[in-house]
């Protein structure tokens, strides 16, 4: 007599296994990803400064002054920013420059 020896399925003991190993590499890899996000949002802060300190520049040479501290009039041009002024992407606040320098106020991130 023979028995049918085949198995259909996981046992109990695996897949609790197999749930503990996805939970240990999601420990592992879910706060790198996130750290990552935060250095991003950082990163493109600095890129909108510069790009922010730019187009003030060029405001400055096509019209002979700086734009406004808030940059509505530079805001208000859409030869300057045509997809509208940025705002942090750390802390979501507004960018103000220097009237005198033409550079970004804060966001020393």
């Amino acid at each position: 007599m023979t028995y049918n020896t085949h198995r259909f399925g996981f046992s109990l003991l695996e897949m609790i296994a197999v749930i503990a190993i996805l939970g240990i590499l999601a420990t592992i890899i879910l706060p790198r990803a996130s750290s990552g996000n935060d250095a991003a949002k950082v990163a493109a802060c600095h890129v909108y400064k510069g790009d922010i300190e730019i187009q003030a520049e060029l405001w400055n040479h096509n019209t002979g002054s700086w734009p406004a501290a808030d940059l509505a009039s530079i805001g208000a041009d859409a030869n300057y920013f045509p997809e509208g002024l940025p705002t942090c992407p750390v802390d979501g606040t507004t960018y103000t420059i220097d009237t005198s320098t033409g550079l970004v106020i804060g966001h020393s991130h």
